[in-house]
């Protein structure tokens, strides 16, 4: 492919050495990187994840001539260890600028789409923001701020008002639901300042997480002491701030009465204690769970040792823009889920992959409705057809493509101006 001359500044406060970087962060721009464009990285990376993994990340990024700044990631004090992030990542930034002249910024989220902002407003900088959710909200809805305590309230203000300022400057937004575009679409500071949104919602690496054969489905079995006549509800991914653990456990209670052979398996970083000491509260022994931490590179291996995936999460305001990443990589292994509604896309995604059910509301009668009336079908859909589907919406070379049209759209773009307003006669 030609070469592109444009300098791009990729900005992110994940790290490129957490797994979510190297899943969620690498491959797209290893894909803008084959677009002919020169891409320089500058992230946030927590001191025993990078001593751990640079060489490595350097060496993946080096394949495709991607540059790479690692910043240090600050963790407390909570706000001050924010600003202070902030304040050495915009110092390096304007640096790195001076030095090689950026065409534009991509910026992975809010920190660092106000270090865009500051070179937009500085050196004119183009700047995409790539919101990824609403940053703000989340820090309330997920109790990480209590807005009882003045500190956190008035950093929510702050940041509630220096959000206005990121869709002012942005050129370009991506979404990762359109449900989240249709709620950003109604916000005053973009009806003032418009500027092109793209909906692209975390990919999956379909290489990785394939449909199991029998034969594969069975030796996991057998690696985690469950039989091959068990059925298995399986959970993919930490527990707390968004997803349930308790209503999770009610569920498979209920679950559990109506399939006595079932088992609930937990794929997850969390300490076992943190989950056993939660069972006794369900009528839930030992037995009936089982708990394995995985590196990413197994974790297809143990989801293939399960009938049916499960996830619940907190339905607030801030998830109408959250794109759950285990949805893709569940389907594509064929696998149908069980989840609530009023997060993100989810409902629509699962009517378009016809790969699972969703619940309206968190209690008993709901639950078994599922339960009585909908599990039999789920184990009997097609698993290839539903990873066909969830390839289609889920695709990474799909996105590539979004994210190439949208920096086009973007650096050939006149500057951004302020829409003005009819005024009624």
């Amino acid at each position: 492919m030609a070469a592109n001359k444009e300098h791009i500044l990729f900005i992110s406060y994940d790290g490129l050495t957490d797994p979510l970087g190297q899943s969620q962060v690498i491959p797209y721009l290893a894909g803008m990187s084959s677009f002919g464009y020169q891409i320089t990285v500058l992230s946030c990376e927590k001191k025993e994840r990078f001593k751990e993994h640079k060489d490595e990340i350097r060496e993946i990024l080096k394949q495709f001539n991607i540059a790479w700044h690692p910043a240090p990631f600050t963790q407390s004090p909570p706000i001050l260890s924010k600003l202070w992030d902030l304040r050495q990542l915009k110092k390096t930034a304007a640096g790195l600028h001076r030095a090689q002249k950026f065409s534009m910024t991509h910026c992975r989220s809010y920190v660092p789409a106000f270090v865009g902002a500051y070179l937009k407003r500085k050196f004119g900088v183009k700047m995409l923001f790539d919101m990824r959710g609403f940053w703000v909200d989340e820090r309330v809805d997920g109790n990480i701020w209590d807005l009882e305590k003045p500190l956190f309230k008035l950093a929510y203000q702050y940041y509630k008002w220096k959000e206005k300022s990121l869709i002012r400057y942005s050129d370009g937004i991506v979404s990762l639901t359109e449900t989240g575009k249709e709620e950003l679409e109604t916000w005053e500071s973009y009806q003032d300042y418009p500027s092109p949104i793209k909906v692209i919602p975390c990919s999956a690496n379909f290489a990785h997480f394939n449909v199991p054969t029998t034969r594969q489905k069975n030796a996991a079995r057998k690696e985690i002491d469950l039989k091959e006549s068990d059925l298995v509800i399986s959970y993919l991914g930490s527990v707390g701030t968004w997803y349930l653990l308790p209503e999770m456990l009610d569920f498979f209670r209920l679950f559990k009465l109506r399939y006595p052979n079932a088992k609930f398996l937990f794929i997850t970083p969390e300490r076992k204690e943190h989950i056993y000491q939660k069972l006794h509260n369900y009528g839930l022994k030992q037995e009936d769970v089982r708990i394995v931490f995985a590196k990413r590179s197994d974790v297809p291996f143990y989801l293939s040792a399960t009938d049916i995936n499960l996830f619940f999460i907190k339905v607030c305001y801030s998830k109408k823009a959250s794109s759950p990443v285990k949805l893709g990589e569940v389907l594509a292994m064929g696998l149908p889920v069980i989840t609530n509604k009023g997060v993100g896309d989810v409902d629509r995604i699962l009517e378009l992959t016809n790969g699972g059910v969703s619940i309206s509301e968190f209690t008993e009668d709901e639950y078994l409705r599922i339960i009585n009336t909908e599990i039999e079908e789920l184990l009997q859909k097609p698993p290839f057809l539903m990873r066909q589907r969830a390839q289609d919406y889920y695709d990474l070379e799909k996105a590539i493509a979004q994210y190439q049209a949208l920096y086009t759209t973007i650096l050939q773009a006149e500057p951004k101006k302020k829409r003005q307003k009819k005024v009624e006669t």
